[in-house]
């Protein structure tokens, strides 16, 4: 299968919004296009998709952030997904490397992920890529800020 990685344009936010169903996150593609330009405007965020056959079969979202204690960035995905039917081709891979690509242009020192640990499939996708599971060295604390 021929994959090829590019970074997304308004145009794909129907795809997108299907593949962030598939992720758990049901969106319309208004939605999609709405928070789309946000990352548009930030010329340290971007969105990739994967492409066969000019179909979207997954899309990557990445940003970096400035270090404030030291020179440079670090980088964060923020979400992954592969269209069910098109899971181990190679797309994920691709988008990986495209998003590791993208964040040492951006002069970032590392790139994180976090995934479910029930998301089974995910983790070793993550490992196999090279990347460790850093849990037990730092806590991930989270807060909901209502409206």
């Amino acid at each position: 299968m021929t994959v090829t990685v590019r970074r997304a344009t308004l145009s794909d936010a129907d795809q997108i919004a299907g593949l962030l169903g598939q992720l758990g996150y049901p969106s319309t593609t208004p939605d999609v296009e709405k928070r789309f330009t946000l990352w548009l405007d930030d010329p340290f965020s971007a969105v990739l998709v994967a492409e066969h056959n000019e179909r979207v079969i997954g899309c990557l979202s990445l940003h970096a952030v400035p270090y404030l204690e030291k020179t440079g960035h670090w980088a964060r995905i923020e979400s992954l997904v592969v269209d069910e039917a098109a899971r181990r081709t190679g797309a994920g891979s691709r988008l990986i490397l495209a998003a590791e690509k993208l964040a040492r242009q951006w002069d970032c020192s590392a790139l994180e992920v976090t995934t479910l640990r029930s998301r089974l499939d995910a983790n070793a996708f993550y490992q196999h890529h090279g990347y460790d599971d850093r849990c037990t060295l730092s806590a991930r604390y989270w807060k909901e800020l209502p409206g």
